[in-house]
């Protein structure tokens, strides 16, 4: 790849294909503001991208810097190969990637207006004002002033007035919320990951016969809350399993290594070392890196790896004192 320490723009449009840009590529002066960059295939980027429109029409692509839109960030659709943001991603406008044979990668959190992907991780959370995710894992949160819709998705938490699911649903953490009644489809299937083995399962050990996956049933787990002030008066739903980890937590839960999982998911770009959960089964270290991270969450996804359900019952005698 071609070696590029300074960016030089003879138009308003900007490609780029096997280059590396020693580099941000920044606006100087107003007349710079409306440019808009192409990426047309394997291209690494230092430093911070700031552009009217940003467009991916192939991988492999790499911004190690933060990325900003003012208009949108668009993958294409027939657009194949690693596209991987580092550090946070934003867009006055939208993201959108809709590409089926791509893999986008975003290490940090996303804010737009609306964002749409399928087949992406994301490490971090999603703030927008709508979301539609199809095929995603979501470390952290997915947070929308209005509407959310997840098809077939591993997910932290989610809050919005409104909330869609489809297909399987996988939660990270013990809640999730929304203003309305969750709409479920048919074939959709909650479950809670909170008391999961995930670090056993994560080296292919034998799962902790005290964990498992818990159903969330939208109906019958819905709690409901009333927020008031002097102006405002609102119905907050949660969908919770609380209560069955709160039991669960009397028994030592800490070898699941959870937490530290998630955490170095999310931390991953910011870590100045990189970690691991130990020896797999095969003698190998279970290294915590995004793309063994991201395979993992897929795999569970995908039913490749599968988690047992949580037992009812607990024994008494397990409990500590």
């Amino acid at each position: 790849m071609k070696e590029l320490k300074e960016i030089r723009f003879n138009s308003n449009i900007l490609q780029l294909r096997d280059n590396i840009v020693r580099s941000s590529i920044l606006p100087e002066k107003a007349s710079e503001l409306n440019r808009k960059i192409q990426f047309q295939g394997d291209t690494e980027v230092d430093g911070a991208v700031y552009a009217h429109d940003i467009e991916v029409q192939q991988g492999d692509l790499t911004v190690h810097g933060a990325v900003f839109t003012q208009n949108e960030l668009y993958i294409q659709s027939g657009a194949k190969g690693n596209v991987t943001f580092d550090k946070a991603v934003a867009s006055a406008g939208s993201i959108v990637s809709r590409a089926a044979e791509c893999k986008p990668s975003f290490l940090s959190d996303i804010n737009a207006k609306s964002v749409t992907l399928y087949n992406a991780y994301v490490a971090g959370s999603i703030y927008a004002d709508e979301i539609t995710l199809e095929n995603c894992v979501v470390i952290g949160g997915v947070f929308a002033s209005q509407q959310i819709i997840l098809n077939n998705c591993v997910v932290g938490t989610f809050n919005a007035p409104e909330v869609t699911v489809e297909g399987n649903i996988y939660l990270l953490l013990p809640s999730a919320f929304s203003l309305e009644p969750l709409n479920a489809a048919p074939n959709c299937e909650m479950w809670n990951l909170s008391l999961a083995d995930l670090g056993d399962l994560y080296r292919g050990a034998p799962q902790s016969p005290e964990s498992g996956k818990i159903p969330i049933a939208p109906q019958a787990d819905e709690l409901k809350a009333r927020l008031a002030d002097e102006k405002v008066q609102k119905t907050l739903r949660s969908y919770s399993v609380v209560g069955k980890v709160l039991a669960a937590d009397l028994l030592d839960t800490d070898k699941f290594q959870n937490h530290f999982l998630l955490t170095a998911a999310a931390l991953g770009p910011q870590l100045l070392r990189s970690y691991d959960l130990g020896t797999k089964v095969d003698g190998t270290t279970a290294k915590l890196t995004p793309d063994d991270i991201r395979a993992f969450f897929f795999d569970i996804l995908h039913g490749r790896i599968q988690v047992q359900t949580l037992s009812a019952h607990f024994n008494l005698s397990s409990l500590q004192a």
